[in-house]
């Protein structure tokens, strides 16, 4: 008998064997940061940001940003703002002047520009972080970020104590994060309550001559979460069809084949016509929510989910999703799926708020009105630029609030 447990034991051995992997990375990151000077005054970490001994600051006045504009030449730039230094190439620009607010910053992936006076930051993509390569030795004046929208299986070190806090500022699933991007796979509340694929229930029962009660797309196998084995095990208590490379049992029409058609008008009324979806995420992280999740409530169809322990925070309503935390076996869920697809009033009371247009979560409300990046809309910044400008905010209140320091000093 599979359960869901047995992912979470995995799970937990990968952490412990992390963990002794990232002692011993940091032992090295923290000798290599003695050199020149500059060096961390004990092993913890607080409030984000390495505990050093002051370095000498030699700070550098700042050229009055009234008087440049954005037009001029990259040295101009380099020479006059602060520097925000990409150690990951992910954007791939080797000089820009980006305007953020009433502040401007300079950010480049050149890193010829490691010990440049003006650099101020040094930012981090996740996916290429590596302790082996780091920006040493850092100095009292370098922040570090860190932008990753993945899941710890995409870089397990950097969810972990010692790593973590090794960044003055984040941007990740998190809601705790300096910049949330936990709704990041969700363009807003208009396409939750949007009825534009939803198929009637009496077309649904209709097509339960032909389907499953349950659909199941995956073609990820295996990842940490041990999601197939719980599928596997789920089919032998309830019809589930399958049409990715996990558990197929359903071929998808040609045309759909190709995984870049997961978002194709075509592949969504597939999904749309079952009344229930699996939603499996490959890791188990509070507050790391994907597609997976909010695809269905989009279609009007009701996810099955497994993923988040914290998901609860964010479900549209009350009775919006089945939660598999909430059933101790695949066969209490099976029965539970079983009794809902012959009832239709116990059915309908999950779509509920989606036929009335109703979103009760004041969380998920509040979150998407006050995201400073959208999803999918060429209005509004997305979230590698909020992230940029996020970190750029920072390092010019520090410059005012030193400059002030200085200032009050001063006969």
């Amino acid at each position: 008998m599979v359960r869901i447990q047995r992912g979470k034991l995995l799970a937990s051995c990968l952490c412990v064997m992390a963990a002794v992997f990232l002692l011993v990375t940091l032992q090295v990151v923290v000798e290599l940061g003695k050199f020149e000077g500059t060096k961390f005054k004990n092993s913890h970490l607080k409030d984000g940001r390495a505990e050093m001994e002051a370095e000498p600051l030699h700070l550098h006045p700042f050229f009055n940003r009234g008087g440049l504009t954005l037009n001029r030449k990259k040295t101009l730039a380099a020479d006059s703002f602060p520097i925000m230094l990409w150690w990951s190439p992910l954007t791939g620009e080797t000089g820009r002047l980006g305007q953020c607010g009433a502040d401007a910053c300079f950010f480049t992936i050149n890193r010829t520009y490691l010990h440049h006076h003006r650099t101020r930051a040094f930012l981090f993509y996740g996916t290429d972080f590596s302790i082996d390569s780091l920006p040493l030795p850092r100095k009292a004046h370098h922040d570090w970020a860190l932008f990753h929208e993945e899941s710890p299986k995409n870089n397990y070190k950097l969810f972990h104590q010692p790593v973590i806090t090794l960044f003055n500022y984040t941007a990740t699933f998190s809601r705790h994060s300096h910049l949330p991007l936990t709704t990041q796979y969700l363009e807003g509340t208009e396409v939750l309550t949007s009825l534009r694929y939803l198929v009637p229930l009496w077309s649904k029962n209709n097509l339960r001559k032909i389907l499953a009660p349950l659909v199941y797309v995956q073609s990820d196998c295996d990842p940490p979460s041990d999601r197939d084995s719980y599928v596997r095990e789920l089919m032998t208590y309830i019809e589930v069809d399958s049409y990715g490379e996990c558990l197929r049992n359903k071929p998808l029409p040609p045309q759909l084949s190709n995984p870049a058609s997961m978002d194709a008008d075509g592949f969504y009324k597939i999904l749309a016509q079952y009344k229930f979806i699996l939603a499996f995420e490959n890791a188990v992280c509070d507050d790391y929510i994907t597609e997976k999740f909010w695809r269905p409530l989009k279609l009007g169809v009701v996810p099955v989910y497994y993923g988040s322990p914290s998901i609860a925070d964010w479900l549209p309503s009350n009775r919006s999703a089945i939660l598999v935390s909430e059933f101790s076996h695949p066969r209490e869920l099976a029965s539970y799926i079983r009794a809902l697809d012959q009832d239709d009033r116990r059915y309908q009371a999950y779509i509920e708020w989606k036929l009335k247009g109703e979103i009760s979560n004041q969380r998920l409300l509040t979150a998407l009105r006050e995201r400073k990046w959208g999803v999918q809309d060429v209005k509004q910044d997305n979230y590698i630029d909020a992230f940029e400008c996020m970190v750029c905010s920072k390092v010019w209140d520090n410059i005012r609030l030193q400059e002030k320091a200085l200032g009050s000093q001063t006969p």
